[in-house]
Protein backbone atom coordinates (compact mmCIF):
# COMPACT_ATOMS: atom_id res chain seq x y z
CA UNK A 1 0.00 0.00 0.00
CA UNK A 2 1.69 2.99 -1.03
CA UNK A 3 1.48 7.03 -0.08
CA UNK A 4 0.93 9.65 -2.66
CA UNK A 5 3.04 13.14 -3.16
CA UNK A 6 2.05 16.23 -1.12
CA UNK A 7 -0.13 18.62 -1.91
CA UNK A 8 1.58 21.44 -4.18
CA UNK A 9 0.48 24.08 -6.92
CA UNK A 10 -1.97 24.01 -9.30
CA UNK A 11 -0.32 20.88 -11.71
CA UNK A 12 -0.23 21.00 -15.09
CA UNK A 13 -1.81 18.19 -17.54
CA UNK A 14 1.65 16.08 -17.59
CA UNK A 15 1.72 15.88 -13.29
CA UNK A 16 -2.16 15.44 -13.24
CA UNK A 17 -1.83 12.36 -15.70
CA UNK A 18 1.30 10.97 -13.62
CA UNK A 19 -0.51 11.57 -10.37
CA UNK A 20 -3.92 9.78 -11.44
CA UNK A 21 -1.68 6.83 -13.15
CA UNK A 22 0.19 6.34 -9.81
CA UNK A 23 -3.30 6.89 -7.83
CA UNK A 24 -4.53 3.78 -9.86
CA UNK A 25 -1.51 1.81 -9.46
CA UNK A 26 -2.22 2.43 -5.34
CA UNK A 27 -5.79 1.92 -5.92
CA UNK A 28 -4.99 -1.44 -6.93
CA UNK A 29 -2.67 -2.61 -4.22
CA UNK A 30 -4.83 -1.41 -1.87
CA UNK A 31 -7.41 -3.52 -3.20
CA UNK A 32 -5.48 -6.50 -3.27
CA UNK A 33 -4.80 -6.00 0.07
CA UNK A 34 -7.74 -5.93 1.45
CA UNK A 35 -9.12 -8.69 -0.32
CA UNK A 36 -6.26 -10.50 1.22
CA UNK A 37 -7.07 -9.55 4.78
CA UNK A 38 -11.02 -10.49 3.56
CA UNK A 39 -9.98 -13.65 2.77
CA UNK A 40 -7.13 -14.66 5.66
CA UNK A 41 -7.54 -17.95 7.02
CA UNK A 42 -6.80 -16.28 10.27
CA UNK A 43 -9.52 -13.24 10.02
CA UNK A 44 -12.61 -16.15 8.56
CA UNK A 45 -11.47 -18.07 12.38
CA UNK A 46 -11.66 -15.15 14.31
CA UNK A 47 -15.42 -14.41 13.02
CA UNK A 48 -16.28 -17.42 13.56
CA UNK A 49 -14.71 -18.30 16.94
CA UNK A 50 -16.42 -17.74 20.46
CA UNK A 51 -13.57 -15.11 21.79
CA UNK A 52 -12.91 -13.95 25.31
CA UNK A 53 -10.66 -12.11 26.62
CA UNK A 54 -7.96 -10.08 24.87
CA UNK A 55 -8.64 -11.64 21.90
CA UNK A 56 -12.11 -10.62 22.34
CA UNK A 57 -11.68 -7.04 23.21
CA UNK A 58 -8.90 -6.35 19.73
CA UNK A 59 -11.41 -8.57 17.68
CA UNK A 60 -14.50 -6.05 18.32
CA UNK A 61 -12.14 -3.25 17.80
CA UNK A 62 -10.18 -4.59 14.24
CA UNK A 63 -13.43 -5.34 13.29
CA UNK A 64 -14.74 -1.83 13.84
CA UNK A 65 -11.39 -0.75 11.96
CA UNK A 66 -11.64 -3.22 8.77
CA UNK A 67 -14.94 -2.36 8.39
CA UNK A 68 -14.08 1.32 8.48
CA UNK A 69 -11.33 0.67 6.06
CA UNK A 70 -13.30 -0.54 3.40
CA UNK A 71 -15.39 2.47 3.94
CA UNK A 72 -11.92 4.73 3.37
CA UNK A 73 -11.58 2.42 0.68
CA UNK A 74 -14.69 3.40 -0.97
CA UNK A 75 -14.19 7.07 -0.88
CA UNK A 76 -10.92 6.63 -2.13
CA UNK A 77 -12.18 4.83 -4.78
CA UNK A 78 -14.81 7.56 -5.40
CA UNK A 79 -12.32 10.16 -5.27
CA UNK A 80 -9.99 8.76 -7.90
CA UNK A 81 -13.14 7.88 -9.96
CA UNK A 82 -14.25 11.55 -9.95
CA UNK A 83 -10.63 12.97 -10.53
CA UNK A 84 -10.76 10.46 -13.68
CA UNK A 85 -14.19 11.42 -15.24
CA UNK A 86 -12.55 15.22 -14.64
CA UNK A 87 -9.83 14.34 -16.26
CA UNK A 88 -11.52 12.92 -19.30
CA UNK A 89 -14.26 15.60 -20.08
CA UNK A 90 -11.43 16.92 -22.49
CA UNK A 91 -8.14 16.58 -24.25
CA UNK A 92 -6.62 19.32 -23.20
CA UNK A 93 -7.62 19.99 -19.55
CA UNK A 94 -8.26 23.37 -18.71
CA UNK A 95 -7.46 26.04 -16.05
CA UNK A 96 -10.33 25.31 -13.85
CA UNK A 97 -9.88 21.61 -14.36
CA UNK A 98 -6.61 21.53 -13.57
CA UNK A 99 -7.60 23.68 -10.54
CA UNK A 100 -10.15 21.47 -9.58
CA UNK A 101 -8.04 17.87 -10.23
CA UNK A 102 -5.30 19.65 -8.36
CA UNK A 103 -7.78 20.10 -5.26
CA UNK A 104 -9.01 16.72 -5.46
CA UNK A 105 -5.79 15.56 -6.29
CA UNK A 106 -3.74 17.03 -3.49
CA UNK A 107 -5.91 19.13 -1.06
CA UNK A 108 -8.30 17.33 1.98
CA UNK A 109 -11.27 16.64 -0.66
CA UNK A 110 -12.19 13.13 0.51
CA UNK A 111 -15.12 12.98 3.12
CA UNK A 112 -16.29 9.64 4.91
CA UNK A 113 -19.06 9.36 7.33
CA UNK A 114 -18.75 8.52 10.71
CA UNK A 115 -14.99 7.37 11.23
CA UNK A 116 -12.80 6.31 14.55
CA UNK A 117 -12.91 9.87 15.80
CA UNK A 118 -15.95 10.57 17.39
CA UNK A 119 -16.62 13.28 14.71
CA UNK A 120 -20.02 12.24 12.27
CA UNK A 121 -17.34 12.92 9.51
CA UNK A 122 -14.07 13.27 8.68
CA UNK A 123 -11.98 14.49 5.62
CA UNK A 124 -9.24 13.53 4.20
CA UNK A 125 -6.73 14.52 1.17
CA UNK A 126 -5.94 11.34 -1.08
CA UNK A 127 -2.56 10.93 0.83
CA UNK A 128 -3.92 11.28 4.26
CA UNK A 129 -6.08 8.99 3.26
CA UNK A 130 -3.75 6.22 2.01
CA UNK A 131 -1.82 6.53 5.37
CA UNK A 132 -4.38 6.14 7.34
CA UNK A 133 -5.30 3.12 5.86
CA UNK A 134 -2.00 1.55 5.95
CA UNK A 135 -1.99 2.27 9.52
CA UNK A 136 -5.77 -0.01 10.17
CA UNK A 137 -4.63 -2.41 7.31
CA UNK A 138 -1.29 -3.25 9.63
CA UNK A 139 -3.13 -3.07 13.16
CA UNK A 140 -5.60 -5.12 11.60
CA UNK A 141 -3.37 -7.52 10.02
CA UNK A 142 -1.21 -7.76 12.93
CA UNK A 143 -3.97 -9.34 15.11
CA UNK A 144 -5.01 -11.43 12.73
CA UNK A 145 -1.71 -12.74 12.02
CA UNK A 146 -0.74 -13.03 15.27
CA UNK A 147 -4.42 -15.22 16.37
CA UNK A 148 -3.64 -17.63 13.18
CA UNK A 149 0.10 -18.38 14.34
CA UNK A 150 -0.80 -19.13 17.41
CA UNK A 151 -3.81 -21.43 16.30
CA UNK A 152 -1.60 -22.97 13.80
CA UNK A 153 1.27 -23.82 16.34
CA UNK A 154 -0.61 -24.87 19.91
CA UNK A 155 -3.62 -26.71 19.61
CA UNK A 156 -1.97 -29.59 16.86
CA UNK A 157 0.83 -29.46 19.73
CA UNK A 158 -1.37 -29.95 22.43
CA UNK A 159 -3.45 -32.85 21.19
CA UNK A 160 -0.46 -34.80 20.44
CA UNK A 161 0.68 -34.29 23.88
CA UNK A 162 -2.74 -35.11 25.23
CA UNK A 163 -2.20 -38.55 23.13
CA UNK A 164 0.68 -39.53 24.49
CA UNK A 165 -0.56 -38.04 28.03
CA UNK A 166 -3.82 -40.68 27.49
CA UNK A 167 -1.00 -43.64 26.06
CA UNK A 168 0.92 -43.04 29.70
CA UNK A 169 -2.09 -43.09 31.78
CA UNK A 170 -3.32 -46.58 30.36
CA UNK A 171 0.54 -47.67 30.86
CA UNK A 172 0.56 -46.05 34.08
CA UNK A 173 -2.84 -47.88 34.93
CA UNK A 174 -1.43 -51.14 34.12
CA UNK A 175 1.24 -50.91 36.53
CA UNK A 176 -0.51 -50.05 39.57
CA UNK A 177 0.18 -46.10 39.27
CA UNK A 178 -3.23 -44.72 39.76
CA UNK A 179 -4.19 -41.08 41.33
CA UNK A 180 -4.08 -40.93 44.69
CA UNK A 181 -1.99 -43.62 45.20
CA UNK A 182 1.11 -42.69 43.56
CA UNK A 183 2.82 -39.37 42.93
CA UNK A 184 3.08 -39.83 39.27
CA UNK A 185 -0.58 -40.77 39.26
CA UNK A 186 -1.37 -37.42 40.48
CA UNK A 187 0.77 -35.63 38.06
CA UNK A 188 -0.79 -37.39 35.15
CA UNK A 189 -3.98 -35.93 36.65
CA UNK A 190 -2.72 -32.39 36.96
CA UNK A 191 -0.62 -32.22 33.65
CA UNK A 192 -4.63 -33.64 31.94
CA UNK A 193 -6.46 -30.68 33.53
CA UNK A 194 -3.73 -28.11 32.55
CA UNK A 195 -3.68 -29.26 28.95
CA UNK A 196 -7.48 -29.09 28.56
CA UNK A 197 -7.80 -25.76 30.41
CA UNK A 198 -4.67 -24.86 28.19
CA UNK A 199 -6.58 -25.62 24.83
CA UNK A 200 -9.91 -23.94 25.82
CA UNK A 201 -8.18 -20.96 26.23
CA UNK A 202 -6.11 -21.10 23.31
CA UNK A 203 -9.14 -21.20 21.30
CA UNK A 204 -11.05 -18.76 23.07
CA UNK A 205 -8.10 -15.92 23.85
CA UNK A 206 -5.27 -16.73 21.25
CA UNK A 207 -3.92 -13.63 21.80
CA UNK A 208 -2.94 -14.26 25.55
CA UNK A 209 -0.33 -16.68 24.30
CA UNK A 210 1.39 -14.22 21.66
CA UNK A 211 4.62 -12.84 22.47
CA UNK A 212 5.46 -9.84 20.28
CA UNK A 213 8.67 -9.37 18.86
CA UNK A 214 10.56 -6.45 20.38
CA UNK A 215 11.88 -3.84 17.75
CA UNK A 216 9.93 -4.88 14.77
CA UNK A 217 6.80 -2.61 13.53
CA UNK A 218 5.95 -5.56 11.00
CA UNK A 219 2.39 -7.12 10.93
CA UNK A 220 2.34 -11.01 13.01
CA UNK A 221 6.25 -9.81 14.21
CA UNK A 222 6.72 -12.49 17.44
CA UNK A 223 6.07 -15.69 18.42
CA UNK A 224 3.53 -18.40 20.19
CA UNK A 225 4.38 -18.42 23.72
CA UNK A 226 4.38 -21.93 24.57
CA UNK A 227 5.89 -22.23 28.19
CA UNK A 228 3.17 -23.71 30.05
CA UNK A 229 3.10 -26.36 26.81
CA UNK A 230 6.57 -26.86 27.19
CA UNK A 231 6.34 -27.14 31.19
CA UNK A 232 3.38 -30.12 30.84
CA UNK A 233 5.72 -31.78 28.60
CA UNK A 234 9.15 -31.89 30.98
CA UNK A 235 6.20 -32.86 33.38
CA UNK A 236 4.89 -35.89 31.15
CA UNK A 237 8.37 -37.33 29.93
CA UNK A 238 9.27 -37.32 33.94
CA UNK A 239 6.39 -39.31 34.52
CA UNK A 240 7.15 -41.36 31.66
CA UNK A 241 10.83 -42.02 32.71
CA UNK A 242 8.95 -42.95 36.33
CA UNK A 243 6.46 -45.24 34.72
CA UNK A 244 9.96 -46.95 32.59
CA UNK A 245 11.48 -47.11 35.90
CA UNK A 246 7.96 -49.36 37.66
CA UNK A 247 8.05 -51.43 34.23
CA UNK A 248 11.77 -52.07 34.84
CA UNK A 249 10.98 -53.00 37.82
CA UNK A 250 8.41 -55.27 36.24
CA UNK A 251 10.10 -57.09 34.24
CA UNK A 252 13.30 -57.80 36.63
CA UNK A 253 11.84 -57.84 39.99
CA UNK A 254 12.66 -61.25 40.84
CA UNK A 255 16.33 -61.52 39.88
CA UNK A 256 16.55 -58.24 41.44
CA UNK A 257 15.09 -60.32 45.14
CA UNK A 258 17.45 -62.88 44.64
CA UNK A 259 20.40 -60.65 44.12
CA UNK A 260 18.73 -58.83 47.57
CA UNK A 261 18.39 -62.29 49.38
CA UNK A 262 22.24 -63.53 48.60
CA UNK A 263 23.76 -59.83 49.45
CA UNK A 264 21.84 -59.83 53.09
CA UNK A 265 22.94 -63.54 52.95
CA UNK A 266 26.51 -62.68 52.40
CA UNK A 267 25.74 -60.08 55.23
CA UNK A 268 24.60 -62.20 57.70
CA UNK A 269 27.63 -64.97 57.22
CA UNK A 270 30.07 -62.70 57.40
CA UNK A 271 28.74 -61.20 60.84
CA UNK A 272 28.19 -64.68 61.73
CA UNK A 273 32.42 -65.04 61.22
CA UNK A 274 33.01 -62.02 62.97
CA UNK A 275 31.45 -63.33 66.01
CA UNK A 276 32.93 -66.83 65.84
CA UNK A 277 36.00 -64.69 64.79
CA UNK A 278 35.67 -62.73 68.04
CA UNK A 279 34.87 -65.88 70.23
CA UNK A 280 38.18 -66.86 69.15
CA UNK A 281 40.14 -63.76 69.43
CA UNK A 282 39.01 -63.48 73.18
CA UNK A 283 40.35 -66.90 74.06
CA UNK A 284 43.46 -66.26 72.13
CA UNK A 285 44.74 -62.90 72.38
CA UNK A 286 44.67 -61.54 75.84
CA UNK A 287 44.96 -57.75 76.97
CA UNK A 288 43.16 -56.10 74.08
CA UNK A 289 39.64 -54.61 73.52
CA UNK A 290 37.79 -56.65 70.78
CA UNK A 291 34.51 -54.76 69.51
CA UNK A 292 31.12 -56.63 70.01
CA UNK A 293 29.55 -57.65 66.73
CA UNK A 294 26.03 -56.91 66.03
CA UNK A 295 22.93 -58.99 65.01
CA UNK A 296 21.79 -58.73 61.65
CA UNK A 297 18.71 -56.20 61.18
CA UNK A 298 15.92 -57.63 61.22
CA UNK A 299 14.36 -54.47 59.65
CA UNK A 300 15.63 -55.30 56.15
CA UNK A 301 14.63 -58.79 56.43
CA UNK A 302 11.34 -57.77 57.36
CA UNK A 303 11.19 -54.94 54.26
CA UNK A 304 12.54 -58.03 52.40
CA UNK A 305 9.57 -59.71 52.52
CA UNK A 306 6.96 -56.86 51.99
CA UNK A 307 8.98 -56.44 49.00
CA UNK A 308 8.28 -60.12 47.86
CA UNK A 309 4.13 -59.42 49.01
CA UNK A 310 4.50 -56.26 46.40
CA UNK A 311 5.65 -58.56 43.76
CA UNK A 312 3.19 -61.24 44.48
CA UNK A 313 0.40 -58.41 44.43
CA UNK A 314 1.71 -57.23 41.17
CA UNK A 315 2.14 -53.51 43.02
CA UNK A 316 4.94 -52.73 40.68
CA UNK A 317 4.77 -48.55 42.05
CA UNK A 318 5.34 -49.74 45.15
CA UNK A 319 8.10 -52.31 44.38
CA UNK A 320 9.99 -50.17 42.56
CA UNK A 321 11.10 -47.45 45.16
CA UNK A 322 11.25 -50.40 48.30
CA UNK A 323 13.75 -51.75 45.81
CA UNK A 324 15.93 -49.03 45.33
CA UNK A 325 15.97 -48.02 48.82
CA UNK A 326 16.40 -51.90 49.94
CA UNK A 327 19.42 -52.65 47.39
CA UNK A 328 21.41 -49.45 48.65
CA UNK A 329 21.02 -50.76 52.50
CA UNK A 330 21.76 -53.62 51.63
CA UNK A 331 24.98 -53.25 50.36
CA UNK A 332 25.67 -50.67 53.34
CA UNK A 333 24.78 -53.49 55.29
CA UNK A 334 27.56 -56.12 53.89
CA UNK A 335 30.76 -52.98 53.96
CA UNK A 336 29.38 -52.83 57.44
CA UNK A 337 29.99 -56.33 58.14
CA UNK A 338 32.97 -56.75 56.12
CA UNK A 339 34.02 -54.17 58.20
CA UNK A 340 33.38 -55.98 61.63
CA UNK A 341 35.09 -58.79 60.47
CA UNK A 342 38.49 -56.74 59.75
CA UNK A 343 38.40 -54.97 63.02
CA UNK A 344 37.47 -58.05 64.77
CA UNK A 345 40.05 -60.19 63.19
CA UNK A 346 42.73 -57.31 63.76
CA UNK A 347 44.74 -58.77 66.89
CA UNK A 348 45.08 -62.13 65.21
CA UNK A 349 46.34 -60.18 61.90
CA UNK A 350 48.79 -58.61 64.25
CA UNK A 351 49.90 -61.95 65.81
CA UNK A 352 50.49 -63.87 62.40
CA UNK A 353 53.03 -60.57 61.21
CA UNK A 354 54.64 -61.14 64.40
CA UNK A 355 54.84 -64.88 63.78
CA UNK A 356 55.87 -63.81 60.13
CA UNK A 357 58.68 -61.82 61.24
CA UNK A 358 60.14 -64.06 63.72
CA UNK A 359 60.54 -66.99 61.45
CA UNK A 360 61.75 -64.91 58.54
CA UNK A 361 64.32 -63.81 60.82
CA UNK A 362 65.11 -67.37 62.10
CA UNK A 363 65.08 -68.37 58.17
CA UNK A 364 67.81 -65.41 57.71
CA UNK A 365 69.86 -66.39 60.85
CA UNK A 366 69.65 -70.14 59.52
CA UNK A 367 71.17 -69.17 55.84
CA UNK A 368 74.16 -67.50 58.15
CA UNK A 369 74.75 -70.77 59.88
CA UNK A 370 73.78 -68.68 63.76
CA UNK A 371 70.80 -71.62 64.20
CA UNK A 372 72.84 -72.77 67.12
CA UNK A 373 73.44 -69.94 68.90
CA UNK A 374 72.36 -70.09 72.27
CA UNK A 375 71.16 -66.30 72.90
CA UNK A 376 69.66 -66.77 69.78
CA UNK A 377 67.90 -70.04 70.29
CA UNK A 378 67.02 -68.76 74.00
CA UNK A 379 65.17 -65.34 72.77
CA UNK A 380 63.12 -67.26 69.90
CA UNK A 381 61.93 -70.28 71.95
CA UNK A 382 60.97 -67.46 74.18
CA UNK A 383 59.20 -65.37 71.54
CA UNK A 384 57.72 -68.54 69.84
CA UNK A 385 56.31 -69.54 73.19
CA UNK A 386 54.55 -66.05 73.73
CA UNK A 387 52.88 -65.88 70.18
CA UNK A 388 51.64 -69.82 69.60
CA UNK A 389 50.06 -69.75 73.60
CA UNK A 390 46.93 -68.84 74.34
CA UNK A 391 45.96 -66.14 75.32
CA UNK A 392 48.82 -64.46 73.65
CA UNK A 393 49.84 -61.11 75.02
CA UNK A 394 50.34 -58.76 71.72
CA UNK A 395 52.32 -56.63 73.26
CA UNK A 396 54.57 -58.75 75.13
CA UNK A 397 55.19 -61.19 72.51
CA UNK A 398 55.81 -58.15 70.49
CA UNK A 399 58.77 -56.85 72.68
CA UNK A 400 60.06 -60.44 72.83
CA UNK A 401 60.27 -60.63 69.00
CA UNK A 402 62.43 -57.33 69.15
CA UNK A 403 64.67 -58.48 71.30
CA UNK A 404 65.41 -61.72 68.91
CA UNK A 405 65.33 -59.12 66.04
CA UNK A 406 68.06 -57.13 68.02
CA UNK A 407 70.36 -60.09 68.78
CA UNK A 408 70.19 -61.57 65.61
CA UNK A 409 71.51 -58.40 64.15
CA UNK A 410 74.21 -57.64 66.23
CA UNK A 411 74.95 -61.72 65.64
CA UNK A 412 74.84 -60.69 62.08
CA UNK A 413 76.80 -57.53 62.41
CA UNK A 414 74.39 -55.54 61.66
CA UNK A 415 74.75 -51.45 61.75
CA UNK A 416 71.72 -50.28 61.89
CA UNK A 417 69.52 -50.50 65.39
CA UNK A 418 66.98 -53.25 65.78
CA UNK A 419 63.80 -50.44 65.88
CA UNK A 420 65.26 -49.32 61.89
CA UNK A 421 64.76 -52.97 61.22
CA UNK A 422 61.73 -54.02 63.17
CA UNK A 423 59.23 -54.54 59.96
CA UNK A 424 62.74 -56.98 57.99
CA UNK A 425 61.51 -59.67 56.46
CA UNK A 426 64.33 -60.81 54.22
Amino acid sequence: MGVTDPAGPVMDRDEVDRALARLGQEHEAIETSLLALQDHAGRRLLEGAELTGVTGQRWQTTETRITLLWAYFDAYTAALRGAREIRARRRWSSREDLAELTELLRGESVTVAGGDSGRLSETFSLSALVDRMNELYATSLDLIVAADAVWSALPARIDLLAAELQRTRGLAHSVGVRPGEHPAGDDLERITRTLTRLRADVVSDPIAFWVPAEGSSAPGGGRPDTAVYDREARALEDVRREIDAVLTVRQDAEARLIRLRDVLSRADRTLAEARTARGEVLAKIAATEVPVVSGPPTALQEQLATAAEYRRQAQWHRLSPLLESLERKAEDELLRARESLTAVTAPLAVRAELRGRLDAYRAKVARHGLAEDPLLVERYDAARRMLWSAPCDLRVAEQAVLRYQRAAAEALGGASAPEDRKGDQS
